[in-house]
């Protein structure tokens, strides 16, 4: 699957569980969900996935853990807040490059219209 096919999924069954369930619930119940509709429309999705981060000869086990990703390809950052700190895209833009994926997704179930919570993340898309 190419990355705007699988970014379509996600966003569509976001949207949809968003309709469904509505802002103000618990960033886990979204993530719960989500990954369960996602795997029901045939996307391999990996959750809480360790990040090692390395400098010099450290290596970190687990410099943070993704959310979600999806198809190995994209990483899914799960928000429920009134609004989104604008550092919460700065932050996945550095779990791209860390993890050297190229996309990602910031979505935050707390708008309450989800397609002003979704943002598109690129690190260097070659598509």
């Amino acid at each position: 699957m190419t990355y705007n096919e699988i970014t379509t999924v996600i966003i569509g069954a976001a949207l949809e569980i968003h309709r469904e369930l509505g802002p103000g619930l618990l960033e886990s119940v979204y993530q719960a969900v989500l990954v369960h509709e996602l795997r029901k429309r045939g996307l391999r999705v990996a959750t809480e996935v360790p990040i090692p981060v390395k400098w010099g000869e450290i290596q970190l086990e687990v410099g943070f853990r993704a959310d979600l990703i999806v198809e190995d390809k994209v990483i899914v950052e799960l928000k429920s807040v009134e609004k989104a700190a604008p550092v919460f895209e700065k932050q996945l833009l550095t779990y791209l490059r860390v993890a050297d994926k190229r996309l990602g997704l910031l979505i935050n179930f707390g708008e309450a219209m989800l397609k002003d919570g979704i943002t598109r993340v690129v690190n260097r898309l070659e598509e």
